[in-house]
């Protein structure tokens, strides 16, 4: 069906969205089902207090993992084949999505100081159980954790233990490299308001796009209501036309002389 210029510019940055979207959320994914499920990890998820922001963070990976890649498969299934139902499901997981991010932005802000604890106590554990079994999984993790923020370990740059996982710097640079907990603690203490910028943000662009799909949706049904294009074809055509794949053949009317219709 033919959508107009704004209609197309808001297909376009759904499908780029949710292309984005989905390689976000199969990440997350991918990576708590590899911590939840891997053989060193996976004894973890019993009832234990001294693991249990390890649990959590692992918990909260998958589920918001798997939510991300669902939005993103409605979402761009309704952008591909202008389909209103699958965008107006993509709008209101969006919608919850953006609200679930409203709230953790808030909560990061009000609470900086127990979120802040959670992750550094979440870091230390895989720290320990990176140090003691060397497993894949929380080799990517603890690499996640020193690249975002730049960090090293538990006594930075002089932590031999994880060395290989901290950022590849220049040597001045690393030995200015902090500890992981501190700059963790620190964020969510000194820096809350740039926290729940960042949560906020990307509130807002969640936001955007459900306004794209909104929009979407709006032309796909203006579209779908106004009637087709018809041609008139007069009597004669038709009956000298009756073969659509042929040239058209029209008969002359005959001539009746004046005379002879008088």
């Amino acid at each position: 069906m033919a959508l107009d210029g704004c209609g197309q510019l808001c297909k376009c940055i759904l499908i780029l969205f949710n292309i984005l979207f989905a390689l976000v959320g199969f990440a997350m994914l991918g990576l708590g089902l590899w911590l939840r499920l891997s053989s060193q990890t996976r004894g973890f998820f019993n009832v234990d207090l001294n693991t249990q922001p390890f649990v959590i963070g692992v918990s909260v990976l998958i589920v918001l993992g798997a939510v991300i890649l669902l939005v993103a498969v409605f979402g761009d299934y309704g952008a591909c084949n202008e389909n209103r139902t699958a965008l107006g499901v993509f709008s209101c997981l969006l919608a919850i999505l953006a609200g679930v991010e409203i709230g953790a932005g808030v909560l990061a802000y009000v609470r900086s100081d127990k979120v802040g604890q959670q992750l550094a106590e979440f870091y230390m554990t895989v720290y320990a159980q990176y140090v003691d079994k060397q497993d894949p999984s929380l080799t990517v993790t603890l690499s996640m954790f020193h690249n975002v923020l730049h960090c090293c370990g538990l006594i930075g740059a002089l932590d031999l233990l994880v060395r290989k996982t901290c950022p590849d710097t220049s040597f001045l640079e690393t030995l200015r490299l902090p500890a992981c907990p501190t700059v963790i603690v620190n964020l969510f203490e000194s820096k809350a308001p740039l926290v729940m910028g960042l949560f906020l943000g990307t509130a807002a662009m969640l936001i955007f796009a459900l306004v794209c799909s909104t929009l979407l949706s709006k032309e796909i049904q203006r579209s779908q209501s106004s009637p087709p294009p018809y041609i008139l074809l007069s009597s004669s055509t038709v009956l000298s036309h009756p073969n659509p794949n042929q040239d058209p053949v029209f008969t002359p009317l005959p001539v009746i002389p004046v005379a002879d219709a008088l």
